[in-house]
């Protein structure tokens, strides 16, 4: 009987920030499934160690707000003592803001978007890079950062949370040129609407508060999606430990659009 085949992440250590959030749970447990020991992390409000419990693997957890000045280096250094070093961050943490044009939405609202969603994607950045740089072997690492397509071209009513996620793609590709020489990637994957809590909280529930059965809702959401349905975060996933594989060695600085052929037309 053949030997079974190691994962692709067999011996790495992942970190994924907003690890209960849609995406956040979904690819931990994919990320487990292939090998990895996982360092997870969401807000202190969130379920963290639920998620933690379900996945079988090696999980190391640290709840903290991603705005705070030193939780990154704290998930850095949970790491490094854990599990010997730092290979994959996934920086998922993120949040929007009621659909309001430009002048409407309130600033302390903007702020935060601002700080969660960019601010905080530097300064993760800012810890995780140096990890992997001095990573025993220097064999680098991999950065996937959790945009938006929203993040690609405007996005009327979500002003701020558009202009956010286009910082985190110019943060992406501006980190990855100066590291490339290193050995480390950094990539942002840009989802069109998926299936996740801020998409059926937001967006498709503000439908259905206005009469519309769930079905109606998401399509009427996705109606501009070529594929005419909403992505299923299993779907996005499968690109972030892609972009994360470490045979995916020659890829840097992009931002992949997972939208259903939004970008096509």
């Amino acid at each position: 009987m053949a030997a079974a085949r190691p994962g692709r992440f067999e011996g790495l250590t992942v970190l994924i920030t907003g690890a209960t959030g849609g995406f956040g749970s979904v690819s931990a447990a994919m990320f487990a499934q292939e090998g990895a020991r996982l360092v997870l992390s969401d807000h202190p409000s969130t379920p963290l160690d639920e998620v933690a419990s379900g996945i079988d693997g090696e999980v190391a957890t640290l709840a903290g707000d991603v705005t705070e000045d030193d939780l990154h280096a704290r998930l850095v250094a949970l790491a490094i003592d854990r599990f010997g070093g730092l290979d994959v961050a996934i920086n998922n943490a993120g949040l929007s803001h009621p659909r309001a044009r430009l002048e409407d939405v309130e600033e302390a609202r903007a702020r935060l978007v601002f700080e969660v969603d960019l601010w905080a994607v530097w300064k993760a950045m800012a810890a995780q890079i140096p990890a992997m740089d001095t990573r025993q072997g220097g064999r680098g690492g991999a950065i996937v950062n959790i945009a938006s397509l929203a993040g690609i071209a405007g996005a009327p009513m979500i002003s701020v949370y558009s202009a956010a996620k286009h910082g985190v793609i110019g943060l992406t590709k501006s980190a990855a040129a100066e590291n490339a020489r290193r050995g480390i990637r950094i990539n942002a994957i840009c989802p069109a609407f998926a299936k996740t809590p801020i998409v059926m909280q937001g967006a498709v529930k503000a439908m259905m508060d206005k009469g519309s059965t769930q079905e109606e809702a998401e399509a009427f959401v996705s109606r501009g999606v070529p594929m005419r349905r909403l992505g299923a975060p299993e779907e996005v996933c499968q690109a972030i430990l892609w972009a994360a594989d470490p045979l995916n060695g020659f890829m840097t600085g992009q931002a992949i659009a997972i939208d259903g052929g939004v970008t096509a037309v």
